[in-house]
């Protein structure tokens, strides 16, 4: 039992690592790039959400969550936001979660 604790926390820790490197490693220009590419229209240019139930990013909404959180939400979508699972690859997405925190001030 305690080795297939050890076996699941050494998986999730490897897991865990892999995307901190993916944030930490982001392109805010790259972001930027693919933000306005496929979210201005609803997320406006400067975060200021243009549809009213898009996440206005200059007051801060959504921004609160983790980056993998923000990952799962952009893959999956939502009733307002398509998925982008197979659209955009992770790195891309972590770019974008990068550029959007910037949007925040």
């Amino acid at each position: 039992m305690k080795h297939n604790i050890l076996k699941i926390q050494t998986i999730l820790t490897i897991a865990t690592l892999t995307l901190v490197q993916a944030a930490f490693s982001s392109d805010l220009k790259k972001g930027q790039v693919i933000y306005q590419k496929n979210c201005l229209m609803c997320h406006g240019l400067n975060g200021k959400n243009t549809m009213a139930n898009a996440a206005n990013f200059k007051r801060g909404q959504g921004l609160f969550n983790s980056d993998f959180f923000l990952l799962q939400r952009i893959q999956k979508g939502n009733k307002a936001c398509p998925a982008y699972r197979g659209i955009l690859k992770e790195q891309q997405i972590f770019d974008v979660i990068a550029y959007i925190r910037t949007l925040h001030r």
